[in-house]
């Protein structure tokens, strides 16, 4: 076993001082802040490595101030995000565990994801998904989610996801023509639609939902929430299965 120099040691102590205490650096005189230099900078050349445990260690670290954040705004919005009467449940409605799914029909990503939900939703007959609209690409998605909205003040449950894998999955790009459309063809009340999604169920629920995922911090589509977890992006059939049996064994997504 090999141990480091003296030197070595000491460019590594170098490293973390100037790192943790930059104000001192002025009690040092130019000459000793050159040598420091010199040290530190020989000591990063030889060990690169040191660089990349830092930026993990930093990220490591990032990770956990966002999953502390994400816990603390999903328990303050706890209400909204799995019980708000808005949001379409799907699924088993007294399921043990929760998926909530933030979605935007024009959403790519989403589209493909769809897969992932009714695969998950084959695969654990006691799961609980809530979708929750969160139209954040533009006007053509704010009126899609609104038709949306108001065609759950008709129907829910496998009904609505019907409604809603026939409008996901559309062709192109969908806005309210599309949602109509889809709406029309499966025989609802179009007039009924027509009022109710200028109404302030429909504008204060999806009001709400993006007040919810801003505070969540998501910064995209699909995002999910898993007990006191928020995951951004598609992350794919296996992750979310993983958390959700972990949910159902131990009450947390990691055991």
């Amino acid at each position: 076993m090999s141990f480091p120099s003296l030197r070595a040691l000491f460019a590594g102590a170098l490293c973390l001082s100037a790192l943790a205490l930059p104000a001192r650096a002025g009690e040092f005189t130019a000459p000793q802040k050159s040598e420091i230099e010199s040290i530190v900078h020989s000591y990063l050349l030889e060990h690169p490595e040191v660089l990349r445990d830092v930026a993990a260690e930093l990220e490591k670290k990032q990770q956990q101030e966002d999953n502390d954040l994400h816990r603390e705004a999903i328990e303050k919005n706890k209400d909204a995000l799995f019980f708000s009467p808005f949001n379409a449940v799907v699924g088993d409605a007294k399921g043990k565990v929760t998926l909530v799914e933030f979605f935007d029909y024009n959403c790519g990503y989403c589209k493909r994801a769809l897969g992932d939900i009714n695969n998950l939703l084959k695969a654990e007959p006691d799961l609980r998904v809530v979708l929750t609209d969160f139209p954040v690409l533009g006007q053509d998605s704010v009126d899609a989610a609104q038709v949306a909205s108001a065609v759950r003040k008709q129907i829910s449950g496998a009904k609505f996801f019907e409604y809603h894998q026939k409008l996901l999955t559309s062709h192109g790009h969908v806005g309210k023509d599309q949602a109509l459309a889809v709406a029309r063809d499966m025989g609802l009340d179009m007039a009924r639609i027509q009022k109710d999604m200028t109404g302030a169920f429909v504008h204060d629920g999806l009001a709400e939902n993006l007040k919810v995922g801003d505070a969540l911090g998501l910064s995209g589509t699909p995002s999910y929430v898993i007990g006191g977890e928020a995951i951004v992006g598609a992350v794919g059939y296996d992750e979310l299965k993983a958390r959700i049996d972990s949910m159902a064994k131990c009450g947390k997504t990691t055991c």
